[in-house]
């Protein structure tokens, strides 16, 4: 998975600086029923092309990024958000 993340303070890195976290989902609401919950924690979609993600610098600065990125070609299309690590 050799491919580049343009981090926002710590400019293009190796995709190995970082962790993928998971695709980014809406999270049930508190009174969704179990079968909901059980699909929410254990099924995800796997897009094959753009796909909206969340990934953690864990060997640079901290920071959360929310990115699109295509999964075929691991082509990083936009940075959507990213926060600083609390």
């Amino acid at each position: 998975m050799g491919f580049k993340i343009p981090c926002p303070n710590c400019g293009p890195r190796d995709a190995y600086e970082f962790t993928f976290e998971s695709e980014v989902r809406s999270r049930p609401s508190r009174d969704a029923d179990l079968k909901t919950w059980r699909h929410y924690f254990y099924f995800r979609k796997n897009t094959c092309g753009p796909q909206e993600e969340w990934w953690y610098h864990s060997e640079g600065c901290g920071e959360w990024l929310k990115l699109k990125r295509d999964t075929k070609t691991n082509e990083v299309i936009e940075i959507l958000e990213h926060h600083a690590h609390d």
